[in-house]
């Protein structure tokens, strides 16, 4: 008998609310992609988990090969795989 799901919640310190969003960025080492996961985050707290993934993105090393691009917002959603994922506009500019 499956699991039921579980909710995820937003990464945002002390808000409780469900995520919605996935903030990311595509990484490659030149043979496997996938999404660095920065945040989850509801609706309410994707602006301010937006500007910190960003801040961290800036910190990153990265070895020959490898690239990571500028984070997304990614709608979450419940059994998509990351690369089935669509990222979106960076928050505050239009679509």
């Amino acid at each position: 008998m499956p699991m039921p799901p579980h909710e995820i919640i937003c990464y945002a310190p002390g808000c409780g609310k469900p995520a919605v969003f996935k903030i990311a960025a595509r990484w490659s080492d030149g043979v496997t992609r996938e999404l660095k996961t920065y945040s989850l985050s509801c609706a309410d707290c994707r602006d301010v988990l937006f500007d910190q993934a960003m801040a961290k993105k800036g910190t990153c090393r990265l070895t020959t090969g490898e690239t990571l691009s500028e984070p997304e917002v990614f709608d979450l959603v419940r059994g998509r795989r990351d690369h089935d994922l669509m990222g979106g506009p960076k928050p505050n500019q239009p679509g």
